[in-house]
This record gives structure tokens, C-alpha cells and sequence, in this order.
């Protein structure tokens, strides 16, 4: 069944064996400004470590207890624990959901590899460097350096104190530490696609070598007590891909059931099994969701119908963790506040999300905008950095169906000159194109915001502080037209290149409505309010300019919550509401011209 309990998710949460254990809490911790821990060994001693920092809050935050919030270029980490027994033919697997920048391993004093991407998961196999008795010792170097602009940041400040729209920066650890004990062969990775049409489910996997000779995978789909499908595959290489019939989708009036939405979130249970004639047998439990996107005729398309997404912006930061989580309940009930505002999804935004939170998307349903963190500068360094950290998102967060659409860049972050440079839109093209190729299930948008050199939906970042503009701008086809020939709401031309017609225009960032600030607090937002009522009068303006244009197919308001100086959210940064949901909810929730309710459910009036 698939994991409800927030305390126990594990943060690999589609592939997951119950003998796995957490490596969070108190690791021993030194910073090195000088950079002379690899000269001097630090993996190989106790001694350099004069500090306690708490796993997997950033040392920069209050929860690491540290709260160092000036700048250190690396830092190394150091925990012991106790080994569990590992069986005959088996080995035990260390993971690194995520550390920010560029991280070296060593267990016992042996360097087991590195990894650079602040925002992806790596692993190690560590047996052989365990210690015949007593306890393992394993050591992480973590460098992270604010001046270094080819290095994806997101939103991180490279100043000392954040300014405008950057905040406090997320060094070394940041997500869950973790292991497991797996069978020497194993699965290493599952994805999932599902093709309604075809009343399939496509099943790709990674073992963890090259089998000697053919292995059986067997997977079987659950909906609660019901088996949906059973299939076994003999398989000979190391990576694999076969199709899964799933019969129930072959009925036409009866596969709603089954289908996953934010109003109906059903997730199928797969369990999956590894095979071998002379290896232990490997078993993991995963999940996903029956559901197609696309985009036809200028709208959104979810389960080959019309939907109108109303999402809203979220940077997923906490004022006394960061970038990390306060913890997996936090995860949860992140995405219960935004669906009780009345939003239907989530652009995460110059981060790629914590897989927990993931997790509560798909099982509480909303969608995902999936984005991940941009360099500053453009150079071939970058143009590599990016790629490499884009593919491990990719390949780390494609069976979500929650995602329904991949933002590699934003706002020209990391291409600033991409309209008189073609080698940075030919990056951005380059980017489209590798996304599709790797998954054209769903669509992508190439530079979300403004000059758009190639996206299937066409993202603008318009901060009007009036509806008035907005219904000038977008109201209709013919305005939307002349704004996206020659409007320039962010400064900039919208478009490098005449987009076919086909394509989705929505409105992804918008609103950015704050409290009018104390004298002196420091404070950046677009546009100021007064007070509640008038925060509700001008979303209610903003909100209405929206929904009343048939041109739009969706909108993305920002944002979620207060973050640092950003005092632009509808809660505060601690999660409070400023004004009471319902009354936003009654604001989100009206009919969108561009979706009339007619075209949301076809069969309504059948009894």
C-alpha cells in the first residue's frame, strides 16, 4: 500500500523497501574557509570537528543550530552509526537526497566518489568499506561558493544579506540522509508512463548491473483491493522497458474512475519484483497516476480534456530551515494550504522540490509546475552544469503525475542576453528539445516569462498592479495577439520566434500583492495594499481580468507565502493565512472564459 504516514516516507517515496533507515540528526560538523581539510585528511579524523550541526537543516538556518548566516565556502560533515547485519548476497546503499553545491563521500577514511548538483539525489554502495566491528565513520566535504556564477543558485544570495528577491543561501546538506540494505542485484530505478489510449502503462527500470544471465521482473498494479494488471518480463540487460495492458482503461464510461486529477487524486499501487535463479530476490513497492497532459488549440489538456490550471507560486523556503523543510509534515501541510486557498496546482519555483512533497501532490492532488535553480552567467560551464543537474531531475521526477510541465529556465536567468546572443537561444532551444526527447509526455516551456525562443505554453510574467491592465493586455485573442507581437509587460519581448497558434498562453506570474511595509523594515514587493479588504478588493480585480479572458488557459498568481524580504504572500512566512481562505477560495474558484463550465464534464446531464 501506498505510504500515508508522513513521519515514515520515505524520501525515495517511488521505490521503496521497508528496511530502510534514516541518517538525519546530530553529525559532527567544521567549516574550512582556508580549504584545508583534503590536505590535511579531515576524512580521516575526528579531531577537525569542533562543531554539532542537525542533519538535514543547512548550517545557515536556525533548526542546524548553527545559524551561520555568513558566507562559507566549505564545510565537511561527519557521523558514526552502527552498521546493520547484511545477509549473504546483499549490500548496504547510502543516500544523498540533496547537497548544495559540489560533495565528496568517505566512509571508514575510504573516498567512495562525488556528486556535483545541489538539487539531485546520489548514491554510493558502501560494503566494502565497512568495518569488520564497531562503528562506521562517514564523512561528507560539501563546497559551495556564492561567487560563482555558472553555478546553478536559484534563489540563493550571492550577496552577504539577501536583497531584493534573493534570499539566505542553503550550504551542504539539505535534504534526508539516508540507507538500505538491498540484494547485490537490485532495482535501481522505475518509471512509470501511462498511454490511455492505448490502455497501457509503460514500465522502465535500471538494475544495478548487468545481469550474468536473464532475470524476471514481475509487476503487479493495485487500485485497493482490485488488480488492475499482473505481468512478469524476462529480462537480460541492465535496463529494461516493457508496456503493462491495463484492461479497466479500455472501458470508455467507466475509466473516470481511475483517472488521476486534482479533483480525483487516485494513485495505482505497483508492487514489483526482481527475479534470479541463483540471487536473492528483490521486492519494491512504487506508485502512479493514470493521466495524460498536453496542450490543443491553445488550452491545456488534462485526461484529453479542457482544464484551466490556477496555480500559484511557491518557493519553498521556511524562515527557520530554508530551502529544507522543518520537517515531512511540513511537506503535507504546504500542500494542504494550497488547496485550501482554491488552487489547483503548484510552480515550485527555482528549486526542484523535496520528493515528499511530490509524494503529497500526486496523493492529494495538485499539479506541479516542475522548475529547478539557475545560474547568473551564461558560459559553456554553465550551459554543462545546468544540462547534467536538468537530466537528474528528469530522471529523478518524471513518473510523478503531479508533474504536467517542465520550466528548465526562468526569466533569462543564466541566458541575460538571449535575444542578441544565439548561443544562448540555442541553449534554451537545446534545453526544449532534450526535455522532450527524454519525456514528450508532457509539455515543456523552453524560458518561462519572456523571450521565449521555444515552449508548447507560452508563459508571461506580466506584475500589472491594476485588473485593467491586464483585460488591455490579454482580454481577448486580438490583444493577446498584439501583446505577445509587440508588448514588453517585464521590460522585454515576450517572443525570439512566431509560436504556432496551437500553443497555451498563461499568465505564470502575476499579482505579487504585499501589505504596505513598516518605515523601517526591510521589504521588496510589486505592488502594495493597505490592509485585508483591500488585498481582497484587488485580487478579486487581478483575479476577475483573468478568468474573464477567453485567451488565457490558465494562471500562476504569486505568491504562496512571505519569504525573507518578499512580503508579496497570502500567508505569512509562518504559514498564516492573512485572510480568512474562504474568502480567497470564493475568488480562485469562479468559471474561467477560456473553460466554460460546459466543457468541464461532457457527460453532466446524463443520469
Amino acid at each position: 500500500m501506498i505510504a500515508a504516514d508522513p513521519d515514515r516516507l520515505c524520501p525515495r517515496p517511488q521505490l521503496v523497501r521497508p528496511e530502510w533507515f534514516d541518517l538525519n540528526g546530530s553529525w559532527g560538523f567544521a567549516f574550512d574557509d582556508d580549504d584545508r581539510g583534503l590536505a590535511g585528511r579531515w576524512f580521516a579524523s575526528a579531531d577537525p570537528f569542533d562543531r554539532t550541526i542537525t542533519v538535514p537543516y543547512p548550517p545557515e538556518s536556525e533548526l542546524s543550530g548553527l545559524h551561520a548566516t555568513e558566507p562559507h565556502t566549505v564545510v565537511w560533515y561527519r557521523r558514526e552509526f552502527d552498521a546493520p547485519a547484511i545477509p549473504d548476497g546483499h549490500r548496504l546503499i547510502l543516500h544523498f537526497a540533496a547537497v548544495d553545491y559540489a560533495a565528496s563521500v568517505w566512509v571508514n577514511g575510504i573516498h567512495l566518489g562525488s556528486h556535483e548538483g545541489g538539487q539531485t539525489p546520489f548514491s554510493f554502495d558502501i560494503t566494502s568499506a565497512l568495518r569488520a566491528t564497531g562503528p562506521q565513520v562517514v564523512v561528507l566535504r560539501a563546497e559551495d561558493r556564492p561567487d560563482e556564477g555558472t553555478q546553478p543558485r536559484g534563489k540563493q544570495d550571492w550577496h552577504p544579506e539577501p536583497h531584493d528577491i534573493w534570499y539566505h543561501r542553503t550550504t551542504g546538506i539539505w535534504q534526508p540522509v539516508w540507507a538500505e540494505v538491498v540484494p547485490a542485484l537490485h532495482l535501481r530505478e522505475l518509471h512509470w508512463t501511462p498511454d490511455l489510449t492505448r490502455a497501457s502503462v509503460s514500465c522502465e527500470g535500471e538494475l544495478s548491473a548487468a545481469p550474468g544471465e536473464a532475470v524476471t521482473v514481475r509487476v503487479v498494479l493495485r487500485h485497493g483491493d482490485e488488480i488492475l494488471a499482473e505481468q512478469s518480463v524476462r529480462v537480460d540487460r541492465r535496463r529494461f522497458r516493457f508496456d503493462v495492458a491495463v484492461p479497466a482503461l479500455r472501458h470508455g464510461q467507466d475509466r473516470s474512475r481511475l483517472l488521476w486529477s486534482p479533483e480525483n487524486p487516485v494513485l495505482v499501487d505497483a508492487a514489483v519484483e526482481l527475479h534470479a535463479a541463483e540471487a536473492p530476490s528483490d521486492a519494491a513497492s512504487s506508485y502512479l497516476g493514470l493521466r495524460e497532459v498536453g496542450v490543443t488549440d491553445g488550452r491545456f489538456l488534462l485526461n484529453h480534456l479542457p482544464y484551466y490550471p490556477r496555480m500559484v507560486l511557491e518557493q519553498g523556503y521556511w524562515p527557520q530551515s530554508h530551502l529544507a523543510a522543518p520537517d515531512a509534515v511540513a511537506l503535507r501541510r504546504e500542500v494542504e494550504l494550497i488547496k485550501e486557498l482554491g488552487f489547483t496546482g503548484v510552480r515550485v519555483h527555482q528549486k526542484a522540490e523535496d520528493p515528499r512533497f511530490l509524494f503529497w501532490c500526486d496523493r492529494l492532488g495538485l499539479l506541479v509546475w516542475g522548475e529547478t535553480a539557475n545560474a547568473y552567467e551564461f558560459a559553456p560551464e554553465a550551459v554543462e552544469r545546468l544540462t547534467r543537474e536538468w537530466l537528474e531531475i528528469l530522471r529523478r521526477d518524471r513518473s510523478h503525475p503531479c508533474i504536467v510541465t517542465w520550466v528548465p529556465v526562468n526569466e533569462s536567468w543564466g541566458v541575460p542576453d538571449i535575444a542578441s546572443a544565439p548561443a544562448q537561444a540555442h541553449f534554451v532551444r537545446s534545453l526544449y528539445h532534450l526535455t522532450k526527447s527524454v519525456d514528450p509526455s508532457r509539455p515543456v516551456i523552453g524560458n518561462d516569462g519572456w523571450e521565449i525562443p521555444e515552449a508548447d505554453i507560452v508563459g508571461v510574467h506580466d506584475y500589472a498592479p491594476m485588473g485593467e491592465a491586464l483585460s488591455t493586455r490579454y482580454g481577448d485573442t486580438d490583444t493577446l495577439r498584439r501583446t505577445l507581437a509587440d508588448g514588453r509587460p517585464g521590460g522585454r519581448r515576450l517572443l525570439l520566434d512566431d509560436l504556432a497558434e496551437a500553443r497555451a498562453v498563461m499568465l505564470t506570474e502575476f499579482g505579487g500583492l504585499s501589505y504596505v511595509p513598516a518605515e523601517d523594515e526591510k521589504w521588496f514587493g510589486y505592488s502594495t495594499v493597505a490592509d485585508e479588504e483591500e488585498l481582497v478588493a484587488r485580487l478579486d480585480q487581478l483575479v476577475t481580468a483573468v478568468l474573464s479572458s477567453p485567451a488565457l488557459a490558465g494562471f500562476c498568481y504569486t505568491q504562496l507565502t512571505d519569504t525573507e524580504q518578499e512580503r508579496n504572500g497570502l500567508l505569512t512566512a509562518d504559514r498564516t493565512p492573512k485572510v480568512d481562505p474562504a474568502r480567497i477560495q470564493a475568488i480562485l474558484t469562479r468559471p474561467a472564459a477560456a473553460v466554460p463550465p460546459e466543457e468541464l464534464n461532457p457527460y453532466r446531464e446524463r443520469s
